[in-house]
């Protein structure tokens, strides 16, 4: 591909990017963050969808399959190197969907309990 000057400032910017997200109260920060929007997702998603009462089984299938696809991904064995029999970090992106997951589950549960009580 060209180097073209918007491909240079794109490649720069990523790189100041990864550079800042090296602190871990950032990484932190963004992962409660993705845990804060999972939980506010959840909420939504099931108040839009039991509004009408129609879709409910389609989309408590889908969240069932999204949640087993990024605990997949997450829990995998490709983060770990046979040689070194070591763990190699896991990428943020990573970890930042699998607090979307969590904070979606848990606002599931807690939709659960409202509706229950």
């Amino acid at each position: 591909m060209q180097r073209t000057r918007l491909s240079t400032l794109i490649d720069d910017l990523g790189d100041q990017l990864s550079l800042w997200l090296v602190n871990p109260w950032r990484r932190v920060s963004l992962v409660l963050l993705s845990l804060l929007l999972g939980y506010f997702v959840a909420v939504s998603l099931a108040a839009i969808a039991g509004q009408a009462a129609v879709q409910d089984t389609i989309v408590s299938a889908f969240l069932v399959i999204a949640a087993e696809l990024i605990s997949w991904l997450v829990y995998s064995r490709r983060w770990r190197d046979p040689e070194l029999l070591k763990t190699i970090p896991k990428p943020l992106w990573i970890d930042c969907l699998n607090g979307f997951k969590m904070g979606a589950v848990y606002a599931l549960c807690v939709e659960a309990f409202k509706l229950g009580s």
